[in-house]
């Protein structure tokens, strides 16, 4: 009996090897195909997202079309659009209606930033829809005179800053940078792209804060495009990755590649002194004060000699006029009363309206961003006091003159505390 199966088990067995071959042929077609597909649509999201993203050129054609027809002037117009000496490098933007690229002017290197989108008066908390067309640059209109358009100005920044005793200073500090050519004088097209840019937060900010050390120099504008200094180094911290990848690495695991890939722990101490400067320059300044609503690592980067300098300043908002948004804004709980990431009041539920005071003062805010940053590879003898500083700071509530005093007091402290542990090494120089 068993003779007689064994011819059938001879025929059986190439049946099966014939399907097992089969089988493994078709896992692997499916594979081959499922990968082919999963590589087509993350190709066809990355071409869709870039295309979406960077509309560098419909920003240039747009600015070159206003500029040949005199409509707006400025320092960089000619280089823009007749000379070709400024140049879009690569794509940097974050949202359609900001577009930022890395450039090149010259022999300078900067970042070019322009917006797609219409920019509401003081309107610094709506997620606006990209326009399809630039701003008309409509405003001084013909026949508005110099003195007319200082009054404009003065209006503007009134509102913006509020009421500061030196307002004609900043005001005089706006026409010199509106006049692109130093001629003295100031012409429409050239008044057209200053009142334009006034609109921007950072703008006005590079205008505030020109000269000091930790905002990038404005190296030149036509219309509402304007070109910064590029900062080396950006983010404050971190290392930059595919989205692919960022979906499967755990949160706990990209702080610590995060940390990773910082300085070391005297360079740190210099940049958050940095930080800390900074503070110092925004809060009750020359021009009154600014609110710094998205205190992250992305709005920060630093030079080859660890100097803190600000990447995006579109976050950090005139005082006077973050009050005058809050003071109308309707409410029914405190989560209604917030700007950026960082910026909170509360809800004043007698009149459903937002209160106008912040609850985190910037300095607690920067001591949030700086306390893993500066906690990790602390030098031993003076991580405790520097924690016990840092706890201390974050704990920071309000802007009653009593805590204004305790600001300063724990601002210095932290300073010099950072100071006294690097002032011996070349890392502080």
């Amino acid at each position: 009996m068993a003779r007689s199966l064994s011819p059938w088990l001879w025929l059986r067995k190439p049946i099966y090897i014939q399907a097992r071959f089969s089988y493994l042929h078709m896992k692997y077609l499916f594979f081959s195909w499922l990968a082919v597909f999963v590589g087509s649509w993350v190709v066809y999201v990355e071409y869709s997202s870039y295309t979406e993203l960077c509309r560098g050129h419909e920003c240039k054609n747009a600015i070159c079309d206003k500029f040949r027809r005199g409509v707006i002037d400025g320092t960089a117009c000619s280089s823009l659009c007749e000379k070709d000496t400024l140049y879009f490098g690569k794509c940097l933007s974050a949202k359609p209606s900001n577009q930022v690229y890395s450039g090149s002017w010259g022999d300078m290197e900067g970042i070019i930033k322009c917006h797609m989108e219409e920019v509401h008066h003081y309107d610094l908390a709506a997620e606006l829809e990209p326009r399809k067309e630039p701003v008309s640059f409509n405003r001084p209109t013909k026949g508005t005179s110099v003195e007319k358009f200082k009054e404009m100005v003065m209006s503007h920044l009134k509102v913006k800053v509020g009421d500061q005793a030196n307002l004609l200073d900043l005001v005089a500090l706006v026409l010199g940078v509106a006049d692109a050519d130093k001629d003295g004088q100031i012409s429409l097209a050239e008044a057209r792209s200053a009142w334009a840019l006034l609109q921007l937060n950072e703008f006005l900010l590079a205008v505030v804060l020109q000269g000091r050390e930790h905002t990038p120099r404005l190296l030149g504008f036509c219309g509402d495009l304007y070109v910064m200094e590029k900062v080396p180094y950006a983010p404050l911290y971190g290392i930059s990755l595919p989205w692919v990848v960022e979906l499967w690495i755990p949160a706990g695991l990209r702080r610590s590649m995060d940390q990773w890939a910082s300085p070391s722990w005297p360079r740190k101490a210099k940049i958050a002194i940095g930080l800390l400067e900074l503070v110092e320059d925004v809060f009750h300044g020359t021009f009154g004060s600014f609110l710094m609503c998205d205190v992250s690592a992305a709005g920060f980067g630093y030079t080859e000699r660890h100097d803190l300098k600000v990447v995006d300043a579109r976050r950090i908002v005139p005082e006077a006029a973050f009050q005058e948004v809050m003071r109308e804004r309707r409410c029914d709980v405190d989560a209604d009363c917030i700007y950026g990431a960082d910026c909170h009041t509360s809800c004043d539920l007698t009149k459903h309206r937002c209160t106008t005071e912040v609850t985190r003062p910037n300095l607690a805010k920067a001591c949030g961003a700086l306390k893993d940053y500066l906690l990790r590879g602390a030098p031993s003898d003076v991580r405790e006091e520097l924690e016990k500083q840092l706890y201390a700071c974050i704990a920071l509530k309000g802007s009653t003159e009593q805590m204004e005093m305790e600001h300063s007091l724990i601002l210095n402290n932290l300073k010099t505390l950072l100071w006294k542990k690097i002032s011996h090494t070349k890392d502080s120089k």
